[in-house]
């Protein structure tokens, strides 16, 4: 075996592991203010062009049942779409996690639904469908269970800040 061959072995890390309750909860937290913040930029352009065209004032808080049921169909695309683009939202890209299926596999557009649609669950039993999170080796939260569906981290920090530092070396063995 030649030195070359054992530098592309993968170094051990937590890629591919179950993901944390921290990670898992700052991800989201992420992707609340950033779903939040382009709800906010959409309903002001939204405003503004009314505004615009008819050239009467528009303000969608004159409208709570419409701003309400435009919040909820927002918040499902957001997370159904990137969950099942990619298997990452902004939050989990920046936070290193994604979306699996529980072999591993990358999730449709049919787990990403059901994904979105019971993760209000969650919520609804006073948090107690996120006690699988901390309880659970497969740290499955209810809304994973029923979308047949794991957190997991994508890339590894630590094994990428050994690479960039075994780069760093200033002795060359030539």
């Amino acid at each position: 075996m030649t030195g070359a061959a054992t530098s592309s072995e993968p170094i051990a890390g937590r890629q591919g592991h179950y993901a944390g309750a921290v990670s898992r909860l700052v991800a989201f937290a992420a992707d609340v203010g950033a779903s939040w913040g382009l709800f906010t930029l959409g309903a002001a352009a939204l405003s503004f062009s009314i505004q615009l065209v008819s050239g009467t004032k528009f303000s969608l808080t004159n409208y709570q049942i419409a701003s309400l049921v435009a919040a909820v169909v927002w918040e499902f695309i957001y997370f159904a779409y990137q969950w099942s683009l990619s298997g990452k939202t902004i939050g989990m890209a920046v936070l290193g996690i994604r979306v699996v299926r529980t072999d591993g596999s990358p999730i449709g557009p049919r787990q990403a639904v059901i994904r979105t649609i019971t993760l209000p669950i969650s919520f609804l039993l006073l948090g107690l469908g996120f006690l699988g999170i901390l309880t659970n080796r497969d740290r499955h939260a209810l809304h994973d269970r029923m979308a047949g569906t794991a957190v997991v981290y994508s890339w590894d920090a630590r094994a990428a800040r050994l690479r960039w530092l075994a780069k760093q070396d200033p002795v060359s063995t030539s």
